[in-house]
């Protein structure tokens, strides 16, 4: 049967045979799902080892499987169509399955091609076969199987298509390009070997070599590599036209052995772009990957890109180092990326949750397993708290009082001077550690000073927690931290004051949290301020013990993610976000050096268009940002303005952004990350924040303004404590700025539930709403990765104070993180998404029973919308209704007629 490809010709059917799932085919309007032949449907021939397609629940004849094959084509080509197919279900004699081509043009009617059609009876494979070609490129092709009776089942076993140009086949001008789809590496002379065939410069020329540097430089592979040279522009480089060779939606991994050479410079950045000119001749640069090159030796430059359009030309190249430096290229390889399978669960024998692993952490025996870093002293001093601090106190429990003795830390020369210890032989891998201490400064500070807990993992530094200390109080440290590759060596220290200053260390307390204690603790949480007793009241008959079903369809609680506007050119990646999210907040196109890279040049069509998806879908936005404090983020046009100048800007960019999108945007982040920049503050005054704020709220009032800054929640910053924040907050008040809510951006690392806590209900006395504005969690283990987000999700939804929750994004490729998707590149979801997706279901009430004999319903149910289905002797009735927030019962009358 067909299903086995010819040797002689590449297949352009992506998992052809199934052995992929349903990688690649969409349903049209129905279900489908794949099985086993070895199991197979009764009456077929089974087939060890294989699998096939059934495309159940069709309700009409066009109903079948498709796939995008646009990027496959060639116009004059003449494509050979081998499909094995069968039927199953309620026919008599023979029914016809068809193949055929839906064409979709931008300003035209959909066209339809026939291919072929083979006459099926009931249990029995046959094999379809046709041809077709295309003289035009229509902007869309799909490939698509149908035909048979509403109520059959379609079975497919296998597709094939394959090409030839018109000529005969040893003219090799007009071959089908293969695009990736198996292991070919679409770069065309990827090693040089035919000179510099099929390669440019891009803005700068490019020259051949078999050696440079009087022979110290040669290539790492073959005989010949290329330079990139003259190069007058950072962006300046070596390019290859690769239109016609990639596919959308397919993921590929590109690898280019790189160097530098040249003008003094010995080491630099070198990336690899990808430059995309869509069908409507917008212009997309998407970062590939990057690394420090030297001069020294040949590095592999190596990442992923996919792409969401169908683009009109593609060009990948190399650029990035100074102008006068020379690039050099051996080698590049880019093909379709290989799967990876997920990494297991990690096994952890007995992880000890609880138990501190410092050694005389009490200090019962002197400073033994302790020693100094660097040359200072430490000896043993009494007076410290004997109390938990609070933090490790939440997550620990009912725990013996702490000794009452600390370190001392004493002529100290340099700021990472402080107590250390070795704890290698202690940590597991994948476990998350809770930090806690108590520490203290001496006499001799002139200012605040920051005392850390590090950790020195194989020599990179780890932070465990700090804080900030202005007074000789005792004050609580607490932090986090996992290793997640095996180390040789960790050594945990205590540093920060500056030299000369003492400080105090008690009860250094690092231990294994137990997650799932907490989660018990938070489901009870949730459970009281998440919920509300509904009564539904009957009227209109004798319903007394009439069977109900409730079911909630939506929780009303903001899950919302992050979205950029190539995305939503990817069909599939607007489905899920529909599907799973009813907020969104666009990543950068909304930013002033977005919408106006230069000065009187606006860009708002990506904005837009994103802007009328969400409308479109029901989706409601935040608008991020207006302003962005932090200078390195600042347009250099603006940087460059006078004073006068830039306040005539800042009035234009409010006037115009607010002014346009007025009552659209439900939030806005007004000037991000103030406690990490002043760039704004320092060149216009202390006012112009409050001024911001103040002008927004006059255009749009309709708009909640929000403050938003990131390491709040986590312990790791002392420039961003809750503390702070809140003194933040309380000046922009008093100075009259209309702040209407809190963000916390919630870019975290390994993060402990009392922690996060502690620093929504220190933020919460402020009573204004808090929403995590940009949450992600990283990790290699997918399922760790998983923990981390149910550790988030589960603190954000069971705390009073916060109202809304968006994800920094939810797709590999697409995130500003590496490790933290919840969906590979090609839309699989993986054991982070599933996490995701399970707590929402978790989130969504169901209950049944019957009406009692009051012709009353009672229940308990999360916030949100509800159907209820009522089943009476002669019909079924079906209702819905509204559960909103309340602190008394909520009691809802349905009639029944």
């Amino acid at each position: 049967m067909a299903g086995s490809s010819d040797n002689s010709a590449t297949n352009i059917i992506m998992n052809h045979d199934f052995s992929g799932g349903l990688h690649s085919w969409h349903p049209n309007c129905c279900d489908y799902f794949v099985v086993s032949t070895e199991l197979g449907h009764p009456g077929f021939l089974k087939k060890p080892g294989g699998n096939y397609a059934v495309v159940s629940n069709r309700k009409e004849c066009w109903q079948g499987l498709e796939q995008d094959i646009t990027n496959m084509v060639s116009p004059g080509s003449t494509y050979y169509v081998s499909a094995c197919v069968g039927v199953s279900g309620p026919i008599q004699g023979l029914t016809d399955v068809l193949a055929t081509l839906r064409l979709e043009y931008r300003d035209s009617p959909i066209g339809y091609l026939f291919i072929g059609k083979i006459s099926v009876s009931k249990e029995r494979w046959e094999k379809l076969e046709g041809t077709f070609s295309l003289s035009t490129m229509p902007d869309r092709i799909v490939f698509f199987l149908e035909g048979p009776s509403p109520g059959v089942d379609l079975l497919i076993q296998s597709v094939v298509i394959t090409c030839s140009s018109p000529s005969d086949l040893g003219d090799t001008s007009n071959r089908c390009h293969n695009t990736g789809v198996r292991d070919e590496n679409i770069i065309l002379n990827p090693k040089f070997e035919d000179g510099l065939n099929n390669w440019s410069g891009r803005g700068c020329k490019i020259v051949l070599h078999d050696s440079m540097a009087d022979g110290k430089i040669v290539p790492q592979y073959g005989k010949v590599f290329a330079s990139a040279t003259e190069r007058t522009q950072s962006w300046n480089g070596i390019q290859q036209d690769i239109t016609g060779r990639v596919q959308r939606k397919l993921a590929y991994e590109a690898v280019a052995v790189v160097r530098i050479f040249g003008n003094n410079v010995t080491s630099a950045v070198v990336q690899a772009t990808l430059w995309v000119q869509t069908p409507d001749l917008r212009e997309q640069y998407i970062g590939i990957a990057n690394l420090q090159a030297t001069d020294k030796d040949w590095v592999q430059l190596q990442g992923k890109f996919l792409l969401n359009v169908n683009p009109k030309r593609v060009v990948i190249y190399i650029e990035g180092p100074p102008a006068g430096t020379d690039i050099l290229v051996n080698s590049f390889v880019v093909k379709h990326a290989e799967k990876i399978p997920p990494s297991p669960p990690p096994a952890i024998e007995n992880p000890a949750y609880g138990v501190n692993i410092i050694q005389n952490s009490n200090l019962s025996d002197g400073t033994n397993g302790w020693f100094p870093l660097g040359n200072c002293t430490l000896g043993v001093a009494t007076g410290s708290p004997h109390i938990l601090p609070p933090m490790a106190r939440d997550s620990l429990g009912h725990h013996e009082p702490l000794s009452g003795c600390c370190i001392l830390a004493s002529k100290r020369t340099e700021t990472w001077m402080g107590p250390a210890q070795i704890i290698t032989n202690n940590i597991k891998l994948f476990l998350t550690y809770q930090v806690s201490a108590w520490v203290k400064i001496g006499y001799g500070a002139t200012g605040p000073q920051n005392v850390n807990v590090a950790l020195g993992v194989d020599n990179q530094w780890v932070n465990g927690g700090e804080v900030e200390i202005s007074n000789e109080r005792w004050h609580e440290i607490g932090g986090s931290f996992r290793i997640e590759k095996q180390p040789s060596k960790v050594m945990v220290y205590v540093q920060g004051p500056a030299p000369g200053v003492d400080f105090k260390v008690a009860g250094l307390q690092i231990f294994p949290v137990d997650r799932e204690a907490r989660f018990k603790h938070l489901r009870r949480q949730t459970d009281k301020i998440r919920k509300r007793d509904v009564t539904l009241k009957f009227s209109g008959v004798d319903s007394s013990g009439t069977f109900v079903k409730v079911r909630q369809t939506q929780n009303t609680f903001p899950f919302g993610s992050c979205m950029s506007r190539s995305n939503i050119d990817n069909e599939d990646f607007v489905r899920f976000f529909v599907k799973n999210f009813n907020w969104a907040v666009f990543g950068n196109e909304l930013k002033w050096y977005w919408t106006e890279a230069q000065q009187g040049h606006f860009n708002y069509r990506d904005a837009d268009e994103m802007l009328d998806m969400c409308i479109k879908n029901n989706i409601e936005t935040r608008g991020h940002c207006i302003f962005w404090e932090v200078e390195d983020t600042v347009q250099s046009w603006v940087k460059a303005l006078n004073k006068n100048d830039l306040k005539k800007a800042v009035q234009n960019r409010l006037t115009g952004l607010l002014t346009r999108y007025k009552g659209k945007f439900r939030h806005y982040d007004m000037n991000n990350e103030m406690l990490h920049g002043s760039f704004y503050q320092d060149q216009l005054g202390k006012d112009i924040r409050a001024n911001m704020f103040k002008i927004a709220n006059q255009i749009d009032p309709s708009a909640t303004l929000f403050v938003n800054d990131y390491h709040v929640e986590d312990g790791n910053d002392t420039r961003s404590s809750p503390e702070k924040y809140i003194a933040q907050i309380l000046d922009l008040q008093e100075q009259g700025a209309p702040v209407g809510g809190i963000g916390i951006q919630g870019h975290i690392d390994s993060p402990v539930g009392p922690i996060v806590c502690s620093a929504l209900d220190k933020l919460g006395i402020l009573g204004l709403p808090i929403w995590f504005t940009e949450l992600d969690v990283s990790s290699i283990n997918e399922y760790v990765r998983g923990d981390d987000l149910e550790v988030m999700l589960r603190e954000a939804y069971a705390h009073p104070a916060v109202e809304g929750i968006m994800l920094w994004g939810s797709c590999e490729l697409f995130m500003s993180r590496d490790n933290a998707h919840l969906v590979n590149a090609e839309g699989e979801l993986n054991e982070a998404g599933k996490r995701y997706l399970a707590l929402k279901e978790e989130w969504l009430t169901g209950a049944r029973g019957h009406i009692n004999e009051q012709g009353e319903f009672t229940f308990r149910g999360f916030h949100g919308t509800y159907k209820v289905e009522i089943a009476t002797l002669c019909k079924k009735i079906t209702k819905t209704f509204v559960v909103d927030k309340g602190d008394t019962p909520l009691v809802v009358s349905i009639e029944l007629k």
